[in-house]
């Protein structure tokens, strides 16, 4: 039987938003965050900290179903949120883990384009998405991040190409090659 995780620390949170270009000038030039990374117009990746994002911001298409809906995904509010464990070894052992206990896999083991960071997501028992994640991009005086733009594209969300996802693919974005365009 797997070992229970034993996360280091609450990390970053990622919302769905309506307009995104209104959200980031909110938490840079309100909050004071800095931005690290975009997905072309569909997410942008914010920091205070040293993490290469705390928080990310994802744009909801204009004809969402659930665009002005609460409390479920695709609308406006949580996508998720996340626990930092220490190595890709600890999010596979949380992998199994999780199945041993009939926990829902959402997405993942992969490893994110901005960040690149390692990802798994899961539900708790309300239905929210909760992740772990490792080795995330530190941003320091040492280490400075220039923020790119990023394609919308299977390398943003998976830099693995969904070879090391514990649940089946999700059925969207390119596939050896392709031009496909797909949600991160």
């Amino acid at each position: 039987m797997a070992t229970r995780p034993c996360p280091r620390r609450l990390g970053h949170v990622v919302l769905n938003v309506r307009d995104l270009a209104a959200s980031v000038r909110f938490y840079t030039d309100i909050v004071g965050l800095e931005v690290s990374d975009y997905i072309e117009d569909q997410m942008a990746f914010l920091r205070c900290g040293h993490d290469h994002h705390d928080l990310a911001l994802a744009q909801i298409p204009a004809g969402g179903l659930l665009r002005e809906a609460t409390y479920a995904p695709g609308r406006p509010g949580m996508e998720h949120f996340s626990y930092e464990l220490g190595s890709l070894a600890e999010i596979e052992e949380a992998a199994r883990y999780l199945q041993d206990q009939g926990i829902e896999i959402v997405r993942g083991i992969g490893k994110h384009g901005p960040g690149e960071n390692l990802f798994l997501v899961f539900k708790d028992p309300d239905g929210n998405y909760c992740e772990f994640y490792a080795e995330m991009v530190q941003v320091t005086p040492e280490q400075p991040h220039v923020a790119r733009v990023w394609r919308n594209d299977l390398a943003a969300f998976d830099q693995w190409h969904f070879s090391r996802f514990v649940v089946p693919a999700p059925d969207w974005g390119p596939r050896g090659g392709g031009d496909q365009e797909g949600q991160a």
